[in-house]
């Protein structure tokens, strides 16, 4: 009897171990540690602008993180419309399921670029960016009012020579009172100056190169157009906005770098457009 007792303990231990390690198991996150709803959700990948980096989504990618998202913010070389867009490309190659990828100033041209003929991106998001037709160059969609129109060139920036640069070609920085004051006036003081002194130089052929495509004709876009912005102007913004269909949010102030001020704005959009992928 007391043999017959403790088998029946025994048994009765062992189940609860089992069912106990099914609820582990299953509580568990699968597919490289994504969530299940991490994985109902599209991927969102963000590709910075001139004079920026990655760095420049971190608002953004910790909102967005939060919400669920899986989030990647890119390097973006900013050598050459088209090589750089190739770059991007073959990032989103790598990336199973539904994109929402986003670009901000010249990472826009560049996503404009990028997500032509990759069929899971299905949304495109502007943040203060351009978005060329094709044949237009970054540089011609700054508007005529833009500080980088009206203002000479050896007032703007810092050229500099680079490796293997074609013929006339310069790496460009802008002056610390241009960046300050004009591409980041919503930000912080100091916090301008850091970023100011971080930037990341982009080159003339990148600005001038021709774009081969415009994605923004079969892919579904949004587009954030701060009231504020002296670098790519709202009116120019929002002719391309409107060639282009998107659904568009005005944001009243702000700079050429909202992104970095008020990441929460920004976040609503690249949500709003996540929500459309299904």
């Amino acid at each position: 009897m007391a043999s017959t007792a403790r088998r029946r303990n025994l048994s009765t231990t062992l189940t609860a171990v089992a069912i106990a390690l099914t609820g582990t198991l299953s509580a568990a996150p699968a597919s490289g540690g994504q969530t299940a709803d991490q994985r109902t959700k599209p991927t969102i990948v963000l590709v910075h602008g001139a004079w920026a980096d990655a760095s420049s989504w971190n608002g953004e990618v910790s909102l967005l993180r939060r919400a669920g998202y899986t989030v990647r913010a890119i390097g973006n070389p900013l050598e050459n419309l088209t090589t750089d867009a190739q770059t991007v490309q073959d990032f989103l190659k790598t990336i199973k399921g539904p994109i929402v990828l986003a670009g901000h100033s010249y990472g826009g041209s560049v996503i404009t670029n990028a997500a032509q003929g990759v069929g899971n991106v299905k949304a495109l998001v502007y943040v203060d960016a351009a978005a060329p037709a094709v044949g237009e160059t970054t540089a011609r969609l700054s508007g005529p009012t833009s500080v980088l129109t009206k203002g000479s060139p050896a007032d703007l920036y810092d050229a500099v020579p680079y490796a293997n640069a074609p013929s006339k070609a310069s790496a460009l920085y802008l002056k610390q009172d241009v960046f300050v004051s004009k591409f980041a006036s919503s930000v912080r003081h100091d916090q301008a100056l850091g970023l100011w002194a971080t930037q990341r130089a982009a080159t003339t052929v990148a600005f001038n190169t021709p774009s081969k495509y415009a994605a923004w004709k079969t892919i579904p876009s949004w587009y954030f157009i701060s009231t504020g912005d002296q670098i790519i102007t709202p009116d120019s913004e929002k002719a391309m906005a409107r060639r282009a269909g998107s659904k568009v949010t005005l944001y009243k102030g702000g700079s050429h770098l909202t992104l970095v001020s008020d990441p929460a704005a920004v976040t609503k959009v690249i949500q709003s457009a996540a929500a459309s992928v299904h």
